[in-house]
């Protein structure tokens, strides 16, 4: 009797995304892949030039870790800290990043 009903239905497709993230938050993880898109997105956040000298390549308790090359790139980005951050907290999930860590 069910299959019958079900002659002529269409099935309405469901977007994986919000549903993801409903699971996510509910489960206590949303924070953390906010955190990782960031990972992900580094090099669109600096720009070109920063990113060929420097790598998101980790986030743990509300902290970027950025590999950068020597003290001279750490010291340059950690004056740029501020505006980092403003562009990161731009994006969607960004707010999970609360610090950067700089290490060469």
């Amino acid at each position: 009797m069910t299959a019958t009903k079900n002659i002529g239905r269409k099935k309405r497709a469901v977007r994986l995304g919000p549903l993801l993230d409903g699971i996510l938050a509910r489960m206590g993880l949303a924070h953390k892949l906010g955190g990782w898109k960031i990972v992900t997105k580094w090099s669109e956040i600096v720009g070109d030039s920063i990113a060929d000298v420097s790598q998101a390549v980790r986030f743990d308790d509300d902290t970027l870790l950025v590999s950068v090359p020597d003290a001279v790139w750490r010291q340059e980005l950690l004056m740029q800290t501020d505006n980092i951050l403003k562009k990161i907290h731009a994006l969607p999930g960004g707010r999970a990043v609360k610090r950067i860590h700089f290490v060469s």
